[in-house]
């Protein structure tokens, strides 16, 4: 048996855990630089806030509405989802965090009461995190994911669908079309229909040849195991082939000095992450883009091999700038600018030239130092001159929350008088 716990209405739900006056009213949060509405609780969707769209065309009315509009802030919600995932392991020893919101935990051999379990994983994760979760629990991944979606939707579920039966996943799957099956997307629905297939049974029931012709082997492995047949393991969390990283600007950009510090900022974000997974970069790519809106638009990017593999972020930020420097053309505005490491080999297998110098040891233990430091006081609090001090170029945050649990001038403040420890509650 698997259990797939999803958070409801994520980033909404982030903020709101320090701000329980907001709990019951409509929340949407925004992309970067306050673009569009990526997010929207429950409140947001029943006023019909339609997500991915402009926020400059549905201002006037969230306002009118009372909508509560926040820019993303992506150290919060990185900070509570690990803490939802922590929380998690105590039970399962075996898991797999799917996404920022969504862990699988395996629960081969439990004899628990599924359906209690569930109801404690939720009331767990509410009661350490403050963070509302749905829970799924079904034989097979896929199902897990439905059971999950019903848990959603079904009141009577009360945030927690066990499919632990043949006749309980057949009623769900007859009422759910295909486009809701995990890996169904809208193409594939399409070809699926105008085969005469359009609910998730006739998919799960459909011949096994005609599969073979719409799908691939992985349309296979869907339909076995709506079937409750597993085919999809737990899957651990493994490192990336190449790291990328790219904003669009707050304000446009056209000197090269501001791109060049932006790309600094870049490098040490992609850095950061290298380090973490404990590899090395050999290759580097950097690009630029002005609006494609703009009728003189442009966009650019140049391929830079490193003299050495190396994860010190000094080394990448030269390079970088060069590269920066190389392909750009004065008298435009740019929109992003972005970094990707990518060419990378494990750090502790990786292949040293005889004739070539390699890393010097100084250069690691430096770097290292500067992340145990803004992992214990916060990201930043050291950092290199070339990213900038003022970054005017910088994203457009007009309505960002604080960064309640990463930065100690941030810590949440509590009143306690009578009335706010009821708001708590």
């Amino acid at each position: 048996m698997y259990a797939l716990v999803d958070c409801n209405t994520f980033y909404a739900s982030c903020e709101q855990i320090f701000r329980p006056d907001l709990r019951g009213k409509p929340i949407v949060v925004l992309s970067n630089n306050d673009g569009c509405i990526i997010a929207r609780n429950k409140e947001a969707k029943d006023l019909g806030i339609p997500e991915l769209n402009a926020y400059f065309k549905l201002k006037d009315f969230l306002s009118a509405n009372h909508v509560h509009v926040f820019s993303s802030n992506y150290a919060l919600y990185g900070d509570i989802s690990n803490r939802v995932m922590q929380t998690l392991t105590q039970f399962s020893p075996d898991i797999e965090v799917y996404s920022i919101d969504e862990m699988f935990l395996g629960l081969k051999g439990f004899t628990n009461d599924l359906n209690q379990y569930g109801l404690e994983i939720k009331e767990v994760i509410w009661r350490h995190i403050r963070m509302p979760v749905c829970v799924g629990i079904a034989p097979t991944k896929t199902l897990a994911k439905l059971a999950n979606h019903a848990a959603k939707k079904i009141p009577k579920c009360n945030g927690v669908c066990v499919l632990d039966h043949p006749g309980k996943w057949g009623w769900l799957l007859k009422r759910l079309p295909t486009n809701k099956v995990w890996g169904v997307g809208k193409r594939l629905s399409a070809r699926l229909a105008s085969n005469g297939i359009n609910t998730a049974w006739e998919l799960a029931n459909a011949d096994s040849k005609l599969i073979r012709n719409i799908g691939s082997v992985c349309l296979e492995r869907t339909v076995r195991e709506l079937s409750g047949v597993e085919c999809l393991k737990l899957e651990e969390v493994s490192d990336k082939k190449q790291i990328y990283s790219t904003r669009s600007f707050g304000t446009k950009v056209s000197t090269l000095g501001g791109l060049q510090e932006a790309i600094s900022l870049y490098a040490t974000r992609s850095c950061e992450k290298l380090r973490k997974q404990k590899h090395l970069v050999k290759t580097i790519q950097v690009f630029v883009q002005t609006s494609p809106f703009a009728s003189n638009y442009y966009t650019k990017s140049i391929m830079v091999q490193l003299p050495y593999a190396t994860d010190d972020t000094r080394m990448v930020i030269h390079y970088a700038k060069l590269g920066i420097k190389e392909i750009f053309i004065p008298d435009k505005s740019y929109l992003k600018c972005g970094i990707g490491l990518v060419e990378l080999e494990t750090k502790s297998s990786s292949q040293v030239d005889l004739f070539c110098e390699g890393q010097p040891l100084r250069a690691g233990k430096l770097v290292e130092t500067m992340d145990l430091i803004n992992s214990k006081y916060g990201r930043s609090t050291v950092f290199l001159a070339a990213q900038g001090v003022t970054k005017s170029w910088g994203m457009r945050q007009e309505f960002k929350s604080p960064a309640y649990t990463t930065n100690w001038d941030n810590l949440p403040v509590v009143n306690a008088n009578k009335n706010s420890l009821s708001m708590l509650e």
